[in-house]
């Protein structure tokens, strides 16, 4: 059973045993492939904790207990959210959308007998960052060529993070990265209540669609897809799982389609069949 310690504050705060870690871990691992090695156990009590306050719960057995019982699964997902890592920001790791701009998007556009569309998903999207970026070197690439377009599917596992990335609202020193060009062709800034905040315009909004997905489930869609981000992701998954993930990745992807993963990640380590074009950029041949 879970130990209440008091905290100078004299309030008691409840601490997770090994055993409930353990059980809490498994069951994170079965549900999104994240494994949670036994340095995070501190990390999951104070997450987890926030959940037995809202919820009223009073041990976090009981609490396991709840969540698995839940026949909706909808504490399952507010679990998840709670767990799930979500740090994002505009033209994190800029080097790919230098790629992208330079080698990935003439590649594509340049290709014969290819209709004029093509297809993008940012598969851990969080809130919002990396799609709209994704997006603002997209439109400005097609900007120059006449009747392309283009689509960006999003997905996270978070409905939270989910939620904010819809709205496209962002405080104004977030976008601190964002060339000025781009701010001033893609972003409103708002006013009055919204002083302090950017929203991304409409035709740039209405270029991605964001749904909640696990990627741990087969990918629902048939379309072939050009370029996938799955950027910083693979790093809370064990050896299996990456290469499970790598492998529906590849199919995926149409023949010539591009693979993006985190500059901290590799999948040198696993068995597949992409062509290295950079340090943390493949391609399907």
């Amino acid at each position: 059973m879970a130990r209440d310690l008091t905290d100078s504050f004299g309030l008691k705060k409840k601490q997770l045993t090994d055993s409930l870690f353990q059980k809490f871990s498994d069951l994170v691992y079965q549900k999104t492939g994240i494994y949670l090695k036994p340095e995070k156990k501190e990390l999951l009590n104070a997450r987890l904790g926030k959940r037995l306050r809202a919820l009223g719960i009073d041990s976090f057995g009981d609490y396991y207990q709840y969540v698995t019982r839940d026949n909706s699964g909808e504490e399952l997902v507010q679990m998840i959210d709670v767990v799930s890592t979500n740090f994002t920001s505009f033209f994190r790791e800029n080097a790919h959308f230098e790629l992208l701009t330079n080698r990935v998007l003439p590649e594509l556009t340049g290709r014969a007998a290819r209709k004029k569309e093509l297809l993008f998903w940012s598969a851990a999207s969080s809130s919002g960052e990396e799609p709209y970026t994704m997006a603002l070197v997209v439109e400005d690439f097609f900007e120059k060529l006449a009747g392309w377009r283009y689509r960006i599917m999003a997905t996270d596992i978070s409905t939270k993070v989910l939620a904010h990335a819809k709205r496209g609202v962002y405080p104004a020193d977030r976008v601190t990265k964002v060339p000025k060009p781009y701010l001033k062709r893609y972003f409103q800034r708002g006013v009055g209540q919204s002083s302090g905040y950017v929203r991304l315009k409409d035709d740039i909004r209405q270029r991605i669609s964001f749904e909640r997905f696990n990627l741990m489930h087969d990918f629902p869609w048939h379309e072939e897809i050009d370029v996938i981000f799955c950027r910083n992701v693979m790093i809370y998954f064990n050896r299996e799982t990456q290469q499970t993930l790598v492998n529906k990745f590849y199919r995926a992807l149409a023949p010539g389609g591009f693979l993006f993963i985190g500059h901290s990640e590799s999948i040198s380590n696993l068995q597949h069949k992409f062509i290295q074009i950079d340090a943390t950029a493949y391609q399907k041949k």
